[in-house]
């Protein structure tokens, strides 16, 4: 399986919307998957034309670089899905590109394919509870809000967005703009379909999720004990233990080693 092999590679080499893609794939079968990669290919083959024209982009103003990203989606009509949120269409790359709509991740991830296309080096942050990327220059980094139409966040802008999410007394802190890889910006997709799997009460589907995270990610050690979890709601206590396995051995110790191991026993009293 091409999740399997994406697994293997490092993070630099993985393709980030060719993965996206493959979970899509899994998450809807029936949808047009070769359209939703051809509009790939169109979006970042106008992205270059478009970065062509521009000299003061090319020169690394990253203020102009969001310009021209975000006149490349916008020609393309995309925007930021804020009627219904909570659809989990909003995190399957294949039908954001057919609604031309997405959660922030889903839309970060397609300015990072543009962006990548261009030559122009950006990532996603690991900021909490919206997704939000950097454009790299020579004189820094320009932060952008993709689910609203590529907006540049100074400070107090940033302050106020954090606010919104964790409170009133929440302020900057180090850490919020921490530059993360392909992998866990996949896995911040994937996880939206996971988490609104387990609100519509689907464990078998949350948890077939999971699975598809963890082979793009076997070294995750918290997903694999989130999958010995569900295993053992849906009594699948021989699944459970072997999840369990797979975590003692990337975390053996610590708090959450120890209740993995007292899981794992109580797990083997019911098969005796």
């Amino acid at each position: 399986m091409a999740l399997n092999a994406a697994g293997q590679l490092p993070d630099a080499e993985l393709d980030l919307a060719g993965v996206a893609l493959q979970f899509a794939r899994i998450d809807a079968p029936l949808a047009d998957w070769r359209a939703a990669a051809a509009h790939l290919s169109d979006l970042a083959r106008d992205a270059v034309a478009a970065a062509a024209t521009d000299r003061e982009a090319d020169a690394g103003d990253l203020g102009r670089r969001a310009d021209v990203i975000s006149a490349v989606m916008a020609r393309f009509g995309y925007e930021g899905d804020q009627a219904t949120y909570d659809d989990a269409a909003n995190a399957n790359l294949i039908q954001v590109t057919e609604r031309r709509q997405g959660l922030p991740v889903a839309l970060g991830l397609l300015w990072l394919h543009v962006a990548e296309a261009v030559g122009w080096p950006a990532h996603g942050l690991d900021f909490p509870g919206h997704f939000l990327l950097g454009l790299e220059g020579p004189r820094g980094q320009a932060v952008v809000d993709p689910f609203h139409d590529g907006l540049v966040l100074e400070a107090p802008a940033l302050r106020t967005l954090l606010k919104q999410i964790e409170g009133e007394r929440a302020e900057l802190r180090p850490g919020l703009l921490t530059p993360v890889g392909k992998r866990p910006v996949l896995l911040r997709l994937q996880n939206n379909l996971k988490l609104r799997r387990l609100r519509a009460g689907d464990m078998p589907g949350a948890l077939t999720c999971t699975e598809d995270m963890l082979r793009l990610a076997p070294m995750e050690a918290s997903l694999w004990r989130e999958a010995a979890v569900m295993n053992q709601r849906l009594d699948r206590i021989g699944a459970a233990l072997a999840c369990l396995d797979r975590f003692l051995a990337l975390m053996p110790d610590g708090e959450a080693a120890a209740r993995a191991r007292a899981m794992a026993a109580e797990l083997r009293q019911r098969l005796h």
